[in-house]
């Protein structure tokens, strides 16, 4: 994924975190973005695997 794509995904999450923090509904931005996180984490750590053998 282009990192073009990645600061978007992070942009919108930021734009949704002050909105719903707004209407007290604060943790779900941060609950998607872990899970995003948590994703390309995992991407980044298969590829590195796939690498070192």
């Amino acid at each position: 994924m282009p990192k073009a794509a990645h600061y978007a995904i992070i942009m919108v999450a930021v734009v949704l975190l002050i909105v719903l923090y707004n209407k007290a509904l604060g943790s779900i931005p941060f609950l998607i973005l872990s899970a995003y996180f948590f994703y390309f984490g995992w991407v980044q750590l298969a590829r590195r695997k796939k690498k070192s053998r």
